[in-house]
């Protein structure tokens, strides 16, 4: 009995052609498992962003470049001065 009601829930779902069994025959089980359980960050990039950087270490150092910049333009206790906020506003 158990099982006939599975199988009618397997015959009902309705999954979107896309994801058809050749997509998910490719996975590998606990592929990300060691970086999640180090509190690695996964992110997903849009294709235009993605198209602008040739690897994941080329990501991380425009980040970092970022960073550094970010942190050049607002002063460590972070109240803004008259001459930061006028240098910002060009």
């Amino acid at each position: 009995m158990k099982n006939q009601d599975n199988r009618e829930s397997v015959e009902k779902d309705e999954m979107r052609p896309e994801y058809g069994p050749e997509v998910f025959a490719k996975g590998v089980r606990g592929k990300y498992y060691e970086r999640y359980q180090a509190g690695t960050n996964l992110v997903l990039l849009a294709p235009d962003v993605r198209a602008a950087f040739p690897s994941d270490d080329a990501v991380n150092e425009a980040l970092r470049m970022l960073i550094r910049l970010a942190r050049q333009s607002v002063p460590e206790d972070g109240v803004e001065t008259q001459s930061t906020a006028s240098s910002r506003a060009v």
